[in-house]
């Protein structure tokens, strides 16, 4: 008696476990991405492996044709003010400590040096500018990219930068709304090295590739907002170690600052890079 009601219930156990199995192949076929694929491992949402995008190239910024370089002083102010006057003759200017020592400026960013040196001519003849050079193409570190290699060339915009560090920032102080004092650094860091960076925050922001935080290398660029309307207010170079420089504001010293700092924390609003 118990043997015959063990096989009748075999027998109707095992239709049910045939189609048990038959609708979980079939719901696992029509959602695989809800069972992980059927697969032996099954990753919940939080265990899901994180998926790694490729980065794209970064755009090119073109390199710089022949600039004229002028003056030689002693005193930062007095590069200043031979800035500000070029800047009045629609030319984007700005100063820097040469090897020498002393202050110099440079500017333009002309196709062929027979063009820049007929608009130096036309200013040293007007009482803007004394005696000037042309600096070529070939003279800039960005030429020996190719050869050095990308590594290299940041390095060289580190330097750049460093060689910035103290220096009173007194350019653009009319044009604090589109970030153009902190932003005049960091154009004559990629400009000094033969890449011609636009002269903006904004224009610097938007020419640049996205590049995640945890990814920055030197010489890309940090980029704030203030919140008050503005999107883009502020820009400063990344050195390593999750510092940057920049051009606090005009008459204050250019100098190192943390990423991790609090203001800079709670304003920060993306990354470029343009190599």
């Amino acid at each position: 008696m118990r043997k015959g009601r063990e096989e009748k219930r075999r027998k109707v156990e095992n239709p049910v476990r045939i189609l048990t199995g038959a609708f979980l192949l079939i719901v696992c076929a029509a959602f695989p991405a809800f069972f992980g694929g059927c697969s032996s491992k099954t990753y919940w949402p939080q265990q899901r492996p994180e998926v790694r995008v490729k980065p794209t190239p970064a755009k090119k910024l073109a390199n710089m044709g022949f600039t004229i370089q002028a003056g030689a002083f002693s005193r930062v102010e007095n590069a200043a003010r031979l800035t500000e006057a070029l800047r009045l003759q629609g030319l984007d200017a700005y100063y820097f400590v040469h090897s020498s020592g002393l202050y110099k400026v440079r500017f333009g960013n002309f196709t062929a040096k027979a063009q820049a040196r007929k608009r130096a001519e036309t200013l040293r003849q007007a009482g803007v500018i004394a005696e000037y050079y042309i600096v070529t193409p070939e003279e800039y570190n960005v030429a020996q990219r190719p050869r050095l290699g990308d590594d290299h060339f940041r390095e060289q915009l580190i330097k750049t930068a460093h060689s910035f560090i103290g220096v009173p920032y007194l350019w653009g102080g009319t044009s604090r709304e589109n970030g153009f004092d902190c932003s005049g650094l960091v154009m004559a860091v990629y400009q000094l090295n033969g890449l011609d960076l636009p002269r903006t925050s904004r224009e610097q922001f938007e020419a640049g590739t996205p590049v995640d935080r945890d990814c920055l290398r030197k010489g890309d660029l940090v980029f704030f907002a203030n919140g008050n309307g503005a999107p883009i207010s502020h820009v400063g170079i990344y050195i390593g170690d999750g510092r940057f420089i920049h051009a606090p504001a005009t008459g204050k010293n250019i100098r190192v600052e943390s990423l991790d700092r609090d203001y800079y924390a709670r304003r920060y609003a993306g990354s470029r890079t343009y190599l």
